[in-house]
């Protein structure tokens, strides 16, 4: 990791923020009950394999990066259920008689300290799948990783 330099690793945070941020949409837009996890899955080793098409990357490589990726995948889906109870408590929250401020700053905090150990997450697997890969390998993963984008993007 000593071997990563502050470009790549905003480039990485970058790329993880975009990665997660798509699979927390895929996942969210149905609240999970018509998600195939086969296939999110199946679409990770599609861009793992695009991402790195244009590098000297083995196969062996495409396969740990895609494991850890689909291992990040799969650990931060867990936080699912979770952030669903959190928007269903916000909602009743802010519908009752009366606002309580103190409780609503509970569920925000919940809700933040959610988004922090998705985050971390999957952070930490971009850095385990960067360290699969060498330096120029890494740089094209990245930036064939992070240049995808997911749906239109606003301001």
């Amino acid at each position: 990791m000593a071997n990563l330099n502050m470009k790549t690793m905003i480039a990485a945070l970058l790329a993880g923020s975009i990665a997660a941020t798509a699979g927390g949409v895929a996942f969210a837009k149905t609240d999970g009950q018509a998600f195939d996890p086969a296939k999110f899955q199946q679409r990770i080793e599609q861009r793992v394999d695009k991402a790195l098409s244009g590098t000297d990357a083995s196969t062996d490589q495409k396969k740990q990066v895609n494991s850890i990726l689909q291992a990040a995948f799969t650990d931060t889906k867990a936080f699912h259920s979770q952030r669903v109870e959190n928007r269903k408590a916000m909602e009743a929250a802010m519908q009752a008689p009366t606002i309580d401020p103190a409780k609503i700053e509970q569920i925000r905090a919940e809700q933040m300290k959610i988004a922090d150990a998705s985050s971390k997450r999957f952070t930490k697997a971009l850095v385990d799948a960067g360290n699969v890969l060498n330096a120029s390998q890494r740089q094209a993963f990245f930036k064939a990783w992070g240049g995808e984008r997911h749906g239109k993007r606003h301001g």
